[in-house]
């Protein structure tokens, strides 16, 4: 009777293979942390609890309000796309700004 890990294959995508479900667990923690990187607009790693500075005026859409240029957004949250991050500022609910937008501090 053969062990159940001998006979599953993941997929691996960096590498274009097919590999054993136990060398894949071990080279997933790595391979996922890498798929969710989040730079801002000169190129720095943002991560969950970060201050970011605005680098343009943004009128933001429902609540008619435009945020300056300048502007301190504290404790930043990564949403697990790319090129968004969870925000929160004074008298906006769910603010949501693109990593385009904003420098790190």
């Amino acid at each position: 009777m053969s062990n159940a890990a001998d006979d599953d294959y993941v997929y691996d995508e960096a590498t274009g293979e097919w590999l054993p479900a136990s060398e894949a667990a071990k080279t997933g923690a790595d391979t996922g942390d890498d798929a969710i990187v989040v730079r801002d607009a000169v190129g720095n790693v943002l991560a969950d609890g970060d201050q970011v500075t605005l680098i343009k005026d943004l009128t933001v859409k429902g609540a008619g309000q435009t945020l300056k240029q300048g502007t301190v957004i504290k404790s930043i949250r990564l949403t697990g796309d790319e090129q968004e991050i969870d925000c929160r500022y004074p008298g906006i609910k769910g603010l949501v700004l693109r990593a385009e937008f904003v420098r790190k501090r």
